[in-house]
């Protein structure tokens, strides 16, 4: 097995509404579907049993192409914390882990989300290479998770995302 790298993702948000509603989009398959790693029109599945080892699945459809992401729920602690494991099978068997901190504030929510992303590499890189790999991965996750993060703040305030076509 390659070498690996773990890397720290972390994100800030805040949202117009209590932390119950934003917690409720993380775990509730109906809400799940309209944001988290899909959009409602290309989402095929969307599963979640939210107890601690409780698993939780996303299946988006694009271009052909299904894209899963599975795994399970390390801590559930409503509406201020969860912890959950993340992978996509399809592209590595590799397992990050997601912890999301909600916080009540005069305006609503504050959401910290952090993500422990796993970089593989290979054993011929050199230190440069796993810098720069480590970098892409960072920044990728960064840009994917704000898109997603900007669809979750349409749903919790408005009820509706809107989709760009």
């Amino acid at each position: 097995m390659p070498n690996q790298s773990t890397i720290t993702l972390t994100i800030g948000k805040s949202f117009n509404v209590g932390p119950e509603k934003v917690f409720e989009a993380w775990v509730t398959p109906d809400l799940m579907k309209k944001w988290l790693f899909t959009t409602e029109p290309t989402n095929q599945v969307a599963k979640s049993d939210p107890h601690v080892g409780g698993q939780w699945e996303i299946v988006d459809h694009r271009e052909g192409k299904d894209y899963r992401a599975i795994d399970k729920y390390l801590e559930l602690q409503s509406p201020n914390r969860l912890v959950k494991t993340f992978k996509m099978p399809q592209f590595s068997d590799s397992e990050d882990t997601i912890t999301v901190e909600i916080e009540s504030t005069e305006e609503g929510a504050e959401m910290t989300f952090e993500q422990k992303i796993i970089v593989p590499h290979e054993k011929e890189w050199s230190k440069e290479d796993i810098e720069k790999a480590c970098q892409e991965y960072h920044d990728q996750s960064k840009i994917g998770w704000n898109m997603m993060f900007d669809g979750l703040k349409q749903l919790v305030e408005t009820g509706t995302i809107h989709y760009p076509s």
